[in-house]
């Protein structure tokens, strides 16, 4: 299913009118992206809607306040070339196919940027895509002009760190929903047990949510520290 095009209130400006013919003005607003942002989506394909991080509207140059995340606003902010390459990696991801594109991000009121767009499938249950997540970082300004080969290098590299970003983000995630359920406690306070848990084990937070996910998918039994500490924060009924 093709991302739908809904339509999208203007980034670029805003007219306000005074009592005279001369009062009638264009204020431009936009925000300048930057160095190294990076902005995390989230498309839902059965809903056909956007959700963007504030960051998002920043890398793009585009005003959180009157532009509303879509995916005509999307292709709008980038090259014309680009945005059809991004267009169609965005569908094929609906396939289960994930990506990672560089583009050009234009705006009328500053230079040119270079972004990189990483889209990674989000499956249900049944193994349909229902969302794409994620991640557009602002690559511009994060290393001097080098030559192309050096350049691509440097770039799979960088990618390779966004994807694991992006998965260590959802296993985290899935931690937290797990002890939310057994605990009943909030989301903050999920992922503060799970720092308390990290910082007692020794253990990264990852790898203490990979353990946590593992487990509860009946993939082993949890060990004897991270156990202990479940227990005095979940005591039985």
């Amino acid at each position: 299913m093709s991302p739908a095009l809904p339509r999208a209130r203007s980034a670029a400006s805003r007219t306000t009118h005074g009592r005279g013919p001369e009062s009638s003005r264009t204020i431009t607003r936009h925000t300048a992206a930057p160095a190294a942002a990076a902005g995390r989506y989230r498309y839902d394909r059965q809903a056909g809607s956007w959700w963007w991080s504030p960051e998002m509207h920043e890398v793009l140059g585009l005003d959180a306040g009157v532009t509303t995340p879509c995916t005509e606003a999307l292709l709008g902010a980038q090259h014309p070339d680009d945005g059809s390459r991004f267009l169609a990696a965005l569908t094929a991801c609906g396939s289960g196919r994930p990506f990672v594109l560089e583009c050009r991000i234009v705006h009328s009121m500053r230079a040119q940027r270079s972004v990189v767009l990483v889209g990674e499938p989000d499956r249900d249950d049944a193994g349909d895509v229902r969302a794409v997540e994620g991640i557009c970082v602002d690559i511009t300004d994060c290393r001097p002009p080098a030559r192309a080969p050096q350049r691509a290098d440097e770039l799979r590299a960088e990618i390779a760190q966004l994807r694991t970003a992006m998965a260590s983000r959802a296993v985290i995630e899935q931690a937290k929903g797990i002890l939310m359920v057994l605990t009943g406690c909030p989301e903050q306070v999920a992922f503060d047990l799970l720092a308390h848990i990290s910082s007692h084990t020794h253990r990264k937070v990852r790898e203490v949510a990979q353990v946590l996910t593992g487990s509860a998918a009946g993939h082993g039994g949890l060990p004897d520290d991270v156990g202990a500490i479940l227990r005095d924060a979940c005591p039985p009924a």
